[in-house]
């Protein structure tokens, strides 16, 4: 940037929040860039979280320093396996990564800290400081308030998904992303489980509403929860516990209602959304980070390519960013919406045919040509399997060496 040195504050110490700052800052060591956080430092509320080759290569674009990092510290889980009572399961392909949020959050402070971003956790936003900055980054989450403060401007709407889930942990290791489903005397409730890294899993529990009121969830403490998972998803956690709060979280997870955040526009002022704040996506495909981090990238590239010129990075961004999210909005409210009628899928049918019912699982975001159900079919036998296993290998093994030779 030429000129004035820009005034940047990114409100939140998330991934979208320290990721703007970071790439914002190697970009343009001059920029006076700010994070304000109101937790600790590593403070979070979550496990892990999922991601694909995608969001290494973004990153790897703008700083192979925390790509490395990132990959490096990342569980590769390899194919999907999908779980019914009886030991009946049922294989899906493809792979992906996941890392604990609390080592992904060290990762990103620690290079924004080598960078010389000013880090401010444990910290209120000063709202003189706000107002007099050119542009702020509203990086504050799903309850963003700098959203709800300009609700009308931004044109923010919020649509309450029908399912209750709680997100856990467990020290049962998966090697594959697992959907486990149990049925109960009160209805159907299942797990979304994955590597996390350092011994542990993440572990979310969905359930329709009424499964949750009958097993009486409502009137039960984290740790009584906890504890009645356990048992009921004994066989498919080898009989190892269910946690409710991961290391240097304020507070055990509790049961919520996942909500649906869309604006209709991401810019207000000298104030631009960025993650959570700005949309959200069903837990189910696992793309939150993964387009927080995209947001991160783009605002970047768009206020480098701009200048000083703030009002026109922003604009930029926003056309840019929301005209990218719509559609991955719609297909992840097929998803959301699937999960919502998962018990009636499983008492028809489908759930009599566990493979059935895992090709309806992967195909829910939309029509899939028969050829795909073949290959689904193809894929339960091991031999065949094995050889897309490495096949896929091959391809993620391209792709990790392309990163390198980037730079």
């Amino acid at each position: 940037m030429q000129g004035t040195v820009v005034k940047v504050v990114c409100v939140g110490g998330g991934p979208a929040g320290l990721c703007t700052a970071l790439l914002m800052k190697r970009r343009a060591p001059g920029l006076d860039v700010a994070v304000v956080e109101r937790n600790a430092a590593g403070a979070t509320h979550g496990w892990g979280v999922v991601f694909w080759d995608d969001l290494l290569d973004d990153l790897n674009a703008d700083d192979p320093a925390v790509s490395r990092a990132v990959r490096s510290a990342a569980c590769l889980w390899e194919g999907q396996q999908v779980r019914l009572p009886g030991n009946r399961s049922a294989h899906l392909g493809g792979y992906g990564y996941s890392i604990g949020r609390a080592r992904l959050l060290q990762i990103l402070t620690e290079r924004a800290d080598d960078l010389g971003v000013d880090l401010r956790f444990e910290s209120e936003a000063d709202p003189a400081e706000l107002a007099a900055a050119d542009l702020v980054v509203a990086a504050d989450g799903a309850g963003s308030g700098l959203r709800e403060a300009r609700r009308d401007t931004f044109g923010t709407s919020i649509r309450t998904g029908l399912n209750r889930y709680v997100w856990l942990g467990t020290p049962k290791v998966f090697d594959a992303f697992t959907f486990a489903f149990e049925k109960t005397p009160a209805g159907w409730i299942w797990f979304h489980g994955y590597p996390s890294g350092d011994g542990v899993s993440t572990c979310v529990v969905e359930c329709p509403t009424a499964t949750w009121e009958g097993l009486g969830f409502d009137g039960r403490t984290p740790a009584e929860s906890s504890a009645l998972l356990g048992e009921i998803f004994a066989d498919h956690l080898d009989g190892l516990p269910l946690l409710d709060r991961p290391e240097g979280a304020p507070a055990p997870s509790a049961w919520q209602r996942f909500r649906e955040v869309t604006n209709a526009t991401w810019t207000a002022g000298n104030v631009v959304l960025a993650g959570d704040s700005a949309h959200t996506t069903h837990f189910s495909v696992g793309a939150g980070t993964r387009l927080a981090v995209q947001d991160s990238v783009e605002l970047a590239a768009c206020t480098a390519r701009y200048g000083n010129d703030v009002a026109a990075a922003a604009s930029a961004y926003d056309a840019a960013r929301r005209a990218a999210l719509q559609p991955r909005q719609v297909s992840a409210r097929h998803s959301m919406e699937w999960f919502e009628q998962a018990g009636t899928v499983l008492d028809g049918p489908e759930g009599d045919d566990v493979v059935d019912l895992a090709y309806a699982l992967w195909a829910r975001r939309g029509g899939y040509p028969q050829w795909r159900y073949r290959l689904h079919r193809a894929t339960q036998h091991d031999g065949f399997r094995r050889l897309r296993s490495s096949v896929t290998s091959v391809r993620r093994t391209v792709r990790e060496r392309r990163r390198a030779q980037q730079h």
